[in-house]
């Protein structure tokens, strides 16, 4: 269970990520909508898991490999918004599939 310190912080990266996203999305997102759903962080504040949920893109994968392969430059524009922390996290991108697990449940439901 993650503590406050580290839920504050999780709640900081998020907000400045989806900031990030909308207003860089056409370059790095290749055009596709990316909503930051959940971020994980270590208790040493050294790695952060984030997951993404991609939309209005038919490959939702290459858009996640896009989104890895800036992900120096996405570190680097965090560390000048987040001034108030030491060492800015590495990031490690996930495609969030909880929405597709939930509609193929629903779907298997309904037979």
């Amino acid at each position: 269970m993650a503590n406050i310190r580290q839920q504050k912080i999780e709640i900081a990266i998020r907000n400045e990520l989806s900031s990030f996203f909308l207003h860089n999305g056409s370059q790095i997102c290749e055009g596709a909508m990316v909503t930051v759903t959940v971020v994980r962080i270590t208790a040493d504040l050294s790695l952060a898991r984030c997951y993404l949920s991609v939309f209005n893109h038919k490959d939702p994968a290459q858009v996640l490999t896009s989104i890895q392969n800036h992900t120096k430059k996405v570190r680097f524009a965090l560390g000048g918004r987040l001034k108030n922390m030491r060492k800015i996290p590495e990031f490690v991108f996930y495609l969030d599939d909880t929405l597709d697990y939930a509609a193929r449940i629903e779907e298997l439901l309904k037979k």
